[in-house]
């Protein structure tokens, strides 16, 4: 979970890739058509736009195990929506710094998210709180060495 740009499809086909079995799947791919015509002309989602995505998020976690997401979730509020469908539900928060993730937005190409909207979701970002089942991750180190920490963290969390 986290902002346009903290690196959630990167690092999460990273995990699944050390996961035998694991399907990796991207939440982006799941927002109904307007939704992303709406984030492309550069205006935020709100709350009625996401909880229709969030149920289809909650359902296809659901639907079986061994899913590696990328979604931002970037509420309390949206988490617990998706853990109500999905209750084992793990996240790893990439949390890099506003300077990094502008410059990862800049470099994009062919996403619909633009650099203009970071703003708004740094203001919507609720961050991952101590009760909730995860781990908080600054993102600056490289894709696979975050995905070893994040498999190794969930795997302790599993045994406790």
């Amino acid at each position: 979970m986290g902002v346009s740009g903290s690196g959630k499809s990167v690092v999460a086909a990273a995990v699944a890739a050390l996961l035998p079995g694991a399907d990796y799947i991207d939440a982006d791919d799941l927002h109904p058509q307007a939704n992303v015509a709406k984030m492309a002309a550069g205006f935020p989602l709100d709350d009625e736009d996401r909880w229709p995505w969030l149920a289809e998020v909650g359902e296809v976690l659901a639907a079986g195990p061994g899913r590696v997401m990328a979604c931002s979730a970037l509420k309390r509020v949206y988490r617990d929506r998706i853990r109500a469908a999905a209750p084992d539900t793990w996240f790893l928060m990439l949390d890099p710094p506003r300077g990094l993730l502008a410059t990862r937005l800049g470099n994009r190409v062919e996403h619909f998210m633009p650099v203009s909207l970071l703003t708004s979701q740094l203001d919507t970002l609720e961050r991952l709180e101590p009760d909730e089942a995860g781990l908080v991750d600054d993102a600056r180190a490289e894709p696979p060495a975050i995905a070893r920490a994040a498999v190794e963290a969930h795997r302790s969390w599993m045994r406790n």
